[in-house]
């Protein structure tokens, strides 16, 4: 896994968990080349579409 990007995700997920509260680890969890099902499964449970989610994670 491409450290970079896991360090940058820790940093975003610990941001997500102070303004979502309801998302867990396991919500929150990176696997390389899941990304897209994480992405799907994050904005089902904020109701948010996808394209809402990723400027919400990239504003963080």
């Amino acid at each position: 896994m491409n450290t970079k990007v896991t360090g940058y995700w820790n940093i975003k997920k610990e941001k997500l968990k102070q303004k979502y509260e309801s998302l867990s680890d396991k919500d929150l969890s990176f696997s390389e080349g899941k990304e897209k099902e994480m992405i799907e499964m994050l904005g089902y449970k904020l109701g948010k579409t996808k394209q809402e989610l990723l400027k919400i994670i990239i504003a963080l």
